[in-house]
């Protein structure tokens, strides 16, 4: 009998399941795929890229522009956040010759096709936000009593 993974045995009949390409695969995502998926999820995971992302919808935004818009987030968070996102084809960073020099950053179009997730992913944070507040308390809760109860012997 062969192992698929360490506890699973797959049966003498077992034949995998062909599915078309993109479609992962019910068991695993093929590991070239998974990669790719997870450097993707590694730069839109991240508060301060989605953040610049949305913001930039509108347009070319300025350093301080994008800074003062983005409440909470530090000078150099918004450096390596935008060199990030430029690095991988999202946003331009284009350099006017002036006195001082003027930096705009724009999304690519690379980057437009990515304000679609986003936005919808705003749109279910705000449907679902409380809802998650509302099981995170419950959680805590629970494990503060089974804590109590545990440290009480009980």
């Amino acid at each position: 009998m062969k192992r698929a993974q360490e506890g699973t045995k797959l049966s003498p009949s077992h034949k995998p399941v062909p599915h078309p390409k993109g479609v992962p695969h019910p068991g695993g995502v093929p590991h070239g795929d998974c990669l790719a998926i997870r450097e993707v999820l590694n730069r839109v995971g991240d508060k301060w890229s989605v953040l610049v992302v949305a913001l930039l919808r509108d347009g070319p935004k300025r350093f301080g522009e994008i800074r003062r818009s983005i409440d909470g987030v530090s000078q150099r968070m918004l450096t390596l956040t935008l060199r990030g996102l430029e690095r991988d084809g999202l946003v331009t960073r284009t350099v006017e010759p002036t006195i001082p020099p003027r930096v705009d950053y724009e999304l690519t179009g690379l980057g437009q096709t990515l304000l679609e997730p986003i936005l919808a992913l705003a749109v279910w944070a705000q449907e679902h936000g409380s809802d998650m507040q509302g099981a995170r308390q419950r959680y805590d809760s629970a494990a503060g009593s089974a804590a109590g109860r545990k440290s009480l012997g009980r």
